[in-house]
């Protein structure tokens, strides 16, 4: 096996090692996108005249197979093959021969890679999506069984003004909802077609049909001009990546509730045994620790954002290597976020809440807002000397 650059010399192992980094196994997940980028390409170079129809049904058959055998596990990106683009087209050789050499032609591994990579991003952000909604409507399922289910507001941590189970929930409904928006609303960066842009500049004394692959891989639209493909590199995938951290942050912050709330302290809820766990040493204690992975997830979240807006922070225009780095923290920061979101949707609905503590934790003064308000309500007055009364008169405003 060649790599793709390959011109017979040697090269030091360590650097070959250092510079493929984890692309053998992060593009592992890309080949079903790259494989079907390279089919689209091979259409295309057919339908304009680059291609035999010979070369182009081989080679379209030999996409299928690969297809298979790669999901079944028969074969896998060997460590020296640098990439998954390279695994493809190795294999493509050895099943059609000079069909799988000439499919190449009018690409770069610079837009071969966004071709896959785009699809598989707006497919994440989807499932991103899908699960933020599902976090949603458990969340409306709690707020409808608990719309008279009384607890304190809180604002600085202390007691405010009387609230609801259904309106603290409803709270994190509506806002997660939002966040399965935005990841929706966050696709669009990704769909854009950037094969035909090749190393960056476009392909010289060919004239290929990029509207062809567009349409075959169902982007909105072909990225323009070819040398905005590269300068754009970073910015869909932190555009996703920062919807996820709003999903995150979200996510983190109705754990960091659930938390606050099961400590015996406020006992506000009971969580059952079986999403928490023990001690290794004290024998009483159940944990929360679900929710406290949750909220530590936000960190994971936002790290990965902060990482891939670095890496492209000082960059000049063109292609860098130090772009395929990208790919670690984008993939781990949405998996890390679907991974929340889903288990989220999984634990809520069995966290159970202590009508009676909560009842309990409504102090009166919790009322004092609504009385001031009922004062300039029934007697015009200004409401500040409203606020004065009442904060003077224990029985102002009490009807």
């Amino acid at each position: 096996m060649k790599r793709l650059w390959d011109r017979g010399e040697s090269l030091d192992e360590d650097v070959l090692t250092f510079t493929a980094g984890d692309d053998p196994s992060l593009d592992e997940r890309l080949i079903p996108y790259d494989l079907r980028a390279t089919a689209a390409h091979a259409a295309m170079l057919h339908d304009s005249g680059f291609l035999s129809l010979a070369d182009h049904d081989a080679l379209q058959a030999a996409i299928g197979e690969l297809l298979a055998s790669h999901k079944s596990g028969e074969w896998r990106i060997e460590p020296d093959e640098e990439d998954g683009h390279t695994a493809i087209e190795n294999r493509l050789v050895a099943l059609t021969g000079d069909a799988g050499r000439a499919v190449h032609l009018g690409r770069s591994r610079n837009d071969q890679v966004l071709a896959a990579l785009r699809p598989w991003l707006k497919d994440r952000l989807d499932e991103l999506a899908a699960a933020a909604i599902l976090v949603s409507e458990v969340l409306d399922a709690i707020s409808a069984a608990n719309v008279s289910t009384v607890m304190p507001g809180y604002t600085h941590l202390q007691r405010a003004m009387p609230s609801t189970v259904g309106l603290w929930a409803g709270a994190f409904s509506a806002e997660i909802r939002d966040d399965g928006d935005g990841l929706v609303l966050a696709k669009r960066r990704a769909d854009r077609n950037p094969l035909g842009s090749a190393a960056g500049y476009g392909v010289p004394v060919l004239s290929l049909d990029r509207e062809h692959t567009t349409r075959g891989l169902g982007f909105q639209r072909t990225h323009q001009p070819v040398t905005a493909v590269q300068l754009s590199r970073g910015k869909a995938e932190a555009t996703a990546l920062f919807e996820a951290a709003m999903l995150a942050q979200d996510l983190g912050r109705l754990a960091a509730d659930i938390c606050l709330f099961a400590s015996a302290e406020f006992g506000f809820v009971h969580l059952p045994a079986s999403i928490t766990t023990g001690s290794s040493m004290l024998p009483q204690k159940r944990n929360p620790d679900v929710f406290e992975i949750a909220r530590g997830r936000t960190a994971e979240a936002f790290a990965a954002l902060q990482e891939v807006m670095l890496i492209t922070a000082k960059m000049t225009s063109g292609y860098h290597r130090d772009l395929q780095l990208i790919k670690r923290p984008l993939f781990r920061g949405l998996d890390g976020v679907l991974q929340t979101a889903r288990v989220m949707a999984r634990v809520l609905p069995l966290v159970e809440f202590d009508t009676d503590r909560l009842a309990a934790a409504m102090d009166p003064s919790m009322d004092m807002a609504a009385r001031a308000n009922r004062l300039v309500r029934d007697t015009g007055i200004p409401f500040r000397e409203a606020y004065r009364l009442v904060r003077d008169d224990p029985t102002a405003g009490i009807t």
